[in-house]
């Protein structure tokens, strides 16, 4: 079974808060429970402290940054429990790794953000508790990518071969530039490594997930805010409302829709219109012709419907001989050629 399968969307959607709270807790209450009505899965915050992200020495300013936007583990945990009784699976990018074993329990399927692709250690204690993960792919390189999905398999290769990792194509800029967007790497993670992908949308509006999910996205990862207007901090800019995603998620089941089957075929349409007999050609007598007359391309003609000799057949017909006496534009049929 997939573990990344939405049982209410046509992708796994994660609305991601992140640290659109800018660290208070009632605001950040108000955001969640937006959250559970827009229609989305998964309801993600970002785990941190300043003390254990940011050096204070290298990088005094986002270690302050980070500081006032902290909640307390207490207070993750009511947005959890919150979050579950609201009937929406709760996620988190666990910066702190001491906050792991705090919170595992409300957590399904662990996300690991673009920054810490590289950082093993973190990687391991997730990869440790045997849960679904899922990992942006921002800033790295097709080998860095190859990297960290090796080291999850080495450290567990149920990952692997149960394909409980994910990867989302993502672009760690803010807002994100179209150009930069790239959904094109999606196949590339496809193809390269065989496991689910999504992307982790950072543009403006919703154009982009619309797009990866026409392309085959599973998993689509966006902000989520109660308004862009007046906000200063830059993840607001990015992120959709409630209303917003209301309105995106019957979108995103028509296009899921209409990408339809790779297989190519007679529809079930196209069948139960007989279009295949009303739209294609036969091959008709375009005037009357005597018994034991030669077909030439000068009596016979291509028309619809498709009763009778298919239109492909004509060059095999022409040369043989009339066995009865046919009317003009009427069907011919096996029996009639000799």
């Amino acid at each position: 079974m997939n573990p990344f399968t939405s049982k209410a969307n046509p992708v796994l959607f994660i609305a991601e808060i992140g640290g659109n709270h800018e660290g208070d807790f009632a605001y950040a209450q108000q955001l969640l429970q937006l959250g559970l009505e827009s229609g989305a899965d998964i309801i993600k915050f970002q785990i941190y402290s300043g003390d254990t992200l940011v050096s204070s020495l290298e990088r005094p300013d986002l270690n302050k940054h980070f500081k006032r936007f902290e909640l307390s583990a207490e207070q993750y945990i009511a947005l959890a429990e919150a979050c579950i009784a609201g009937g929406a699976m709760f996620m988190a990018s666990v910066w702190n790794a001491a906050a792991i074993d705090r919170v595992d329990r409300y957590i399904p399927i662990h996300k690991v953000g673009s920054g810490d692709l590289t950082c093993t250690p973190l990687i391991r204690k997730l990869v440790q508790t045997g849960k679904p993960i899922i990992l942006s792919t921002g800033l790295s390189s097709l080998a860095e990518i190859e990297a960290t999905v090796r080291f999850v398999e080495k450290t567990d290769p149920a990952y692997i071969s149960e394909r409980k990792l994910a990867l989302l194509q993502c672009t760690s800029s803010y807002p994100c530039p179209d150009e930069d967007v790239h959904l094109l790497a999606m196949e590339t993670l496809k193809s390269e490594f065989g496991l689910p992908v999504g992307f982790s949308d950072h543009s403006i509006g919703s154009l982009a997930v619309e797009a990866a999910v026409a392309m085959g996205a599973e998993i689509i990862e966006k902000h989520f805010t109660d308004t862009r207007d007046g906000k200063e901090f830059r993840d607001h800019k990015v992120s959709l409302t409630r209303d917003e995603l209301r309105e995106l998620l019957p979108r995103l089941r028509r296009i899921v829709t209409l990408r339809g089957s790779a297989k190519k075929h007679l529809t079930v349409a196209e069948s139960d219109a007989a279009h295949q007999l009303s739209f294609r050609r036969a091959i008709y007598p375009a005037r009357d012709i005597a018994a034991g007359e030669v077909f030439s391309e000068d009596n016979l003609t291509v028309l619809r419907p498709a009763h009778g000799l298919a239109a492909d057949r004509f060059d095999e017909i022409v040369g043989k001989v009339a066995r009865r006496a046919l009317k003009a534009h009427e069907a011919l049929r096996e029996e009639d050629v000799g």
